[in-house]
């Protein structure tokens, strides 16, 4: 069970990093740093989220 929710709550992350980026495009015109620390988040959490789904999966937890 948490296991899920970790997984819910890495991937809810992911889309509220999304959600920043597309906002810092908009408003900044793509001219600041933040847009790319955002997609770092974004990737560091989809390679987390991978993680967790695998290590899911591979226990027994998720399958």
């Amino acid at each position: 069970m948490a296991l899920k929710l970790l997984i819910a709550l890495v991937f809810i992350g992911m889309v509220a990093s999304l959600a920043a980026g597309a906002g810092f495009l908009l408003r900044d015109h793509g001219a600041s740093r933040r847009l790319l620390t955002s997609l770092k988040w974004r990737v560091g959490l989809g390679c987390l989220l991978m993680a967790l789904l695998i290590f899911g999966f591979w226990t027994g937890e998720l399958g």
